[in-house]
């Protein structure tokens, strides 16, 4: 890969840990909202029961979802690591500086992403 003339590696590396750091707090904050939901009829009624699992799942998706997104941060990491961030893992063309303002952690570019989404 050659150097990069149109984007700052540092800046977009603040941003991704920045990023980073903000979904592992969420994170933390939401750890009692994951917790399995007790069946107690006698401290809880059903529907109160029903509300509880339906606020469960959802927070089990948030965290999933933060997840990829953080698997996603850590290869954006990886590739600044090793001199591949902002050059598409898939044509090796640079990607738009705009678009990684957009998405730092993006590992395409715009073109290869239109590609797969038809």
């Amino acid at each position: 890969m050659i150097s990069h003339s149109h984007i700052d590696i540092n800046i977009f590396k603040k941003k991704l840990l920045d990023e980073k750091r903000v979904l592992l707090h969420d994170a933390d904050l939401s750890v009692n909202d994951r917790k399995t939901v007790t069946l107690d009829q006698t401290s809880v009624g059903r529907l109160s029961r029903m509300d509880a699992m339906q606020s469960q799942e959802m927070a089990l998706e948030t965290e999933r979802r933060r997840e990829i997104e953080l698997n996603r941060i850590e290869q954006a990491l990886a590739r600044i690591k090793n001199g591949e961030y902002g050059f598409c893992q898939s044509c090796d063309e640079e990607i738009s500086k705009k678009r990684l303002e957009i998405d730092p952690a993006t590992p395409i570019c715009i073109n290869c992403a239109s590609k797969a989404s038809n």
